[in-house]
């Protein structure tokens, strides 16, 4: 265990809803931490491959069958996805139970938690962490490891949820970050959805004559392009706002460093250039000692 508070954990049984990427993740790192871990996947292809991995003791495309065993339910689904197993929870357990969801947007996530039934305890969460290419074949239980794990809870959150919050991400090698959902969307779309629209539209121009000379630049720079449009539909539709924002910013930069090319203003050109470089080290070494400003 790398951290968190082993006898909490040992003692509950844990549903992971959600059985790709990151809930497979985050069952690999709790595997032999909990009474009892249970997977749940409409993917019969997931299904079996966590069958095959021994990813969790018990499976099923049937949230019915074992929803109503768990203690903690964590819902690791597209935040379209999150907001619907929401509104069916009340049906499918009885209560009480602990309920987390690990959704890149936070607003709309917490809005549907509000409305639970008291015998829920439910905090939101978000770690900050991936691949570009998801799928429980590409889990990993280091995921989460050194990464920020941001959680946002309810005024309705209770202490036991928020203690379990933070014993998850030490069991996991996280580091918690506890903030609002509106922060933590407007922060996102600028660190992480931005990013994503970046790399594609950057991969989207680069005519394919140019594949010859694709080096290490290109390959950092359009890491995240092939991300499943699915899943980021799911991102954009739920954080519009705040991404439009962020877009905004990045376009008044860019309009900046056509303008000056264009003109000829190589001096100044130079010095906008800087100005980045050193936002960028400062971004890092902020994310680095986990600090909240």
């Amino acid at each position: 265990m790398v951290g968190g508070d082993s006898g909490f954990f040992s003692h509950q049984r844990v549903a992971i809803l959600g059985l790709g990427l990151m809930g497979g993740s985050l069952a690999l790192a709790l595997r032999g931490q909990c009474a009892q871990l249970l997977g749940i996947d409409p993917d019969p292809a997931a299904l079996e491959l966590a069958r095959q991995r021994q990813v969790v003791d018990l499976v099923s495309a049937n949230a019915a069958e074992l929803l109503p065993q768990a203690d903690i339910i964590i819902l690791a689904a597209p935040v379209r996805a999150i907001l619907r197993l929401l509104g069916d929870l009340p049906a499918l357990h009885p209560g009480p139970a602990l309920v987390l969801d690990l959704g890149s947007t936070k607003q709309k996530v917490l809005s549907a938690m509000e409305l639970l039934p008291e015998r829920f305890d439910p905090v939101g969460g978000h770690p900050m962490c991936g691949k570009e290419r998801g799928g429980l074949a590409q889990a990993d239980e280091r995921l989460f490891r050194g990464a920020t794990f941001a959680f946002t809870p309810l005024a309705r959150t209770r202490s036991l949820a928020r203690n379990f919050a933070s014993w998850l991400a030490g069991a996991v090698g996280a580091r918690p970050l506890w903030l609002d959902a509106g922060t933590h969307d407007r922060w996102v779309a600028a660190t992480s959805h931005l990013p994503y629209l970046v790399a594609n539209a950057l991969a989207a121009s680069t005519p394919l004559a140019a594949g010859p000379l694709v080096g290490s630049g290109f390959r950092s720079a359009t890491r995240l392009a092939p991300t499943a449009p699915n899943i980021m539909m799911d991102i954009l539709m739920t954080n519009p706002e705040n991404i439009l924002e962020a877009l905004h910013g990045f376009c008044q930069n860019i309009n900046q460093i056509e303008t000056l090319l264009a003109a000829g203003n190589f001096a100044a050109l130079q010095e906008v250039l800087a100005r980045g470089a050193e936002q960028q080290l400062n971004l890092v070494a902020i994310s680095e000692k986990g600090d909240l400003l």
